[in-house]
């Protein structure tokens, strides 16, 4: 039961991402790379979209 709740917010939280790729101000091919990585590494193509994607928030 926990492990699919878990999956459920990571498939969650990578439709957001990739909403939010998808709207950004990037170039298409920026956009294509991040969602092709976010799509085959579900929770670490996150994290790093989170920290270094296109629109990254500054730490």
């Amino acid at each position: 039961m926990l492990k699919s709740l878990i999956a459920l917010l990571i498939f969650i939280a990578d439709v957001l991402a990739i909403l939010s790729i998808a709207k950004s101000k990037a170039s298409t091919v920026e956009k294509i790379i991040w969602i092709l990585i976010i799509i085959i590494l579900p929770f670490i193509g996150l994290v790093v979209w989170f920290f270094a994607g296109p629109g990254s928030k500054k730490i």
